[in-house]
């Protein structure tokens, strides 16, 4: 599991680079005449944080061997989390179809269970 959350984490940072690139320069005018520059930004950096704790769980595999089901619940929240309110946070801004909005918050609550996983991972380590 550690390589495949290795992987995943890897392309979602490469993703989220490319998409704060093209938010920045092709995106600009678009995004700040429709006010969505800042949710924008902000499906960047949650999808940024999120693969870079991805990451972190992957490396923990090595360190809290007793703890892998934790684990692979939090990085697979993480996922989940990433695509759910990144993705939908993208959705909203590109089409301006206000129901994506209605989804982000399944993919808050994701992030806020695969942090607590990772917590418990730690206790009971």
């Amino acid at each position: 599991m550690m390589k495949t959350f290795i992987l995943i984490a890897s392309l979602f940072l490469l993703s989220g680079v490319g998409a704060g690139a093209f938010g920045a320069h092709a995106l600009s005018d678009m995004l700040k005449e429709s006010g969505r520059e800042m949710t924008f930004d902000t499906a960047v950096r949650y999808q940024m944080y999120h693969a870079l704790g991805l990451l972190a769980v992957a490396i923990l595999f090595n360190h809290l061997p007793e703890a892998t089901n934790w684990l692979n619940w939090s990085g697979w929240l993480m996922v989940g989390g990433i695509f759910i309110f990144s993705g939908s946070l993208y959705l909203l801004v590109l089409t301006g179809i206000r129901l994506f909005g209605a989804i982000t918050p399944i993919g808050g609550v994701a992030f806020i269970a695969a942090w607590a996983c990772l917590f418990i991972a730690a206790w009971q380590s």
